[in-house]
């Protein structure tokens, strides 16, 4: 933005008076990084404001003068979408206020900026649950998984963020506020304006609060890895705990031996959980509102998996720290395919039934790629969301690898379409896949989506890069 444009920030900064801006440097530096450093931005003014009143009167003078504003969470995604390329960058982190926890509704309001983790801990505090868990709670907050309908590991059981919201507060393009925040599970009265807002990346306006689904705390719980022959053995293995638990599985994640491996080498005090090492490897929460009764649930589904041969090993946690350490297992393989150089990294998702089917066929046709290439699979298979990303061989130019990425991701995505599946399962567009994602979408569904925008945010002023 050149000097022309000047008035306005004196404008936005008078709006928000002390403490609601920043132009220094180093204050803006950590929020223009993405963090898998593969996008860093600019902004010339970020905003802090405390309120909805002040994210109404930023944005409204911003529509005035159409200026454009990028809204930022937690700066956890991993699509740049929340990165600024010169637009203002509009951080909700200063509004983390818990409005309202009421249990005979199970039900907490909460203002975006509160982070995932304190979420859970106030439904906690209220004997209650709040079930979405990520890598990222630490920082992620609950604006930034409403905007990118963020999925996480409960899927399964609880549903994607846009299942678990019931109402939300919302600053429009043109700096009015949808007063959504409403506690109904049934609302029948024309469009559900919510829905559009969830999963839009803010492109369709600022999320400032929102009323979220609370669910009863579990008598018990208990946590399994099990050893695999192929990933095929996931899929009916699931099956059959769905059957013997009658609906208790919490989280099913995948793991292949690469990714554990890495995560093994990279990450201090970690664990390998199986002696035998295998090829394939699932972590199995089950949770019942039973004493005792998710550990006699985990049990049986072992002896049953064992008899029909679905599984090769097995390891059940015998307390928190160890279902703590099973879990890091899983959730810190992200974190240890970063030492390797980086890859080309995608996010799908396949009908569960062909998780098998697609990882072959994508795995194959890497190989012939990219002959060499190491291929890590890490995922939810109770949602059929797949973290399929794929890595330069031992001593391979890194560089060199990475500037394939868009043919590479192509093959990868292809085979995706094939199967009916999707290039983004819970991280959404951004500036990654927003032009890619054209290829796989009917021009209906692009035009539709492009004329909703319009009709709501005719300048284009909302996160302006991010959707088509």
């Amino acid at each position: 933005m050149n000097a022309a444009v000047s008035p306005v920030f004196d404008e936005l900064k008078a709006a928000l008076g002390p403490g609601g801006w920043t132009q220094d440097p180093g204050e803006i530096a950590p929020w223009l990084t993405e963090w898998r450093n593969r996008w860093t931005g600019q902004t010339p003014l970020l905003l802090n404001p405390r309120s909805t009143g002040e994210v109404a009167r930023a944005v409204t003078i911003c529509a005035r003068h159409g200026v454009a504003i990028i809204p930022q969470g937690g700066n956890t995604g991993l699509v740049g979408g929340q990165i600024p390329h010169g637009e203002v960058l509009l951080s909700l982190r200063k509004m983390r206020a818990v409005r309202d926890v009421t249990p005979l509704d199970d039900a907490m309001t909460v203002e975006a900026g509160l982070t995932l983790l304190e979420a859970q801990q106030a439904a906690t505090a209220a004997g209650r649950v709040f079930p979405l868990s990520l890598a990222a709670e630490g920082s992620a907050t609950i604006g930034g998984v409403i905007s990118t309908n963020a999925g996480g590991t409960q899927v399964l059981r609880y549903g994607m963020m846009r299942d678990l919201v019931l109402g939300i507060e919302a600053v429009m393009p043109n700096g009015e506020v949808f007063h959504g925040l409403k506690r109904l599970r049934k609302d029948n009265t024309g469009y559900d304006l919510k829905q559009l807002l969830i999963g839009a990346e803010g492109t369709l306006g600022v999320v400032t609060a929102a009323t979220l689904k609370l669910f009863p705390v579990m008598r018990s719980r208990a946590v399994a890895i099990v050893g695999l022959e192929t990933a095929a053995a996931s899929v009916e293995l699931l099956a059959r705990a769905k059957a013997e638990t009658g609906g208790g599985v919490e989280a099913f994640e995948l793991m292949k031996r690469l990714g554990t491996d890495l995560v093994l080498k990279h990450i201090p005090d970690t664990r390998e959980p199986l002696e035998s090492q295998p090829e394939w490897s699932v972590l199995i929460e089950i949770a019942s509102g039973t004493a005792g009764g998710a550990e006699a649930q985990i049990e049986r589904l072992l002896e049953v998996a064992f008899e029909e041969g679905l599984i090769t090993d097995a390891a059940i946690a015998q307390n928190d720290a160890q279902r703590a350490a099973f879990w890091r297992l899983r959730e810190e393989h992200s974190a240890a395919l970063k030492p390797e150089g980086g890859g080309w990294k995608h996010d799908v998702s396949v009908p569960i039934s062909r998780i098998a089917d697609f990882i072959d066929e994508a795995t194959a046709a890497v190989e012939r790629f990219h002959p060499g290439a190491r291929v890590s699979v890490f995922g939810h298979v109770g949602d059929g969301n797949l973290h399929y990303d794929i890595l330069p061989g031992v001593g391979e130019d890194v560089p060199a690898f990475i500037a394939r990425w868009k043919d590479g991701s192509r093959i990868v995505h292809d085979v995706v379409a094939r199967y009916d599946g999707s290039i983004s399962a819970e991280h959404g567009l951004g500036r990654l896949k927003s032009e890619e994602v054209r290829r796989y979408k009917t021009p209906l569904e692009i035009e539709t989506m492009a004329a909703i925008r319009r009709a709501i945010d005719p300048q284009r002023i909302m996160n302006p890069a991010v959707l088509f």
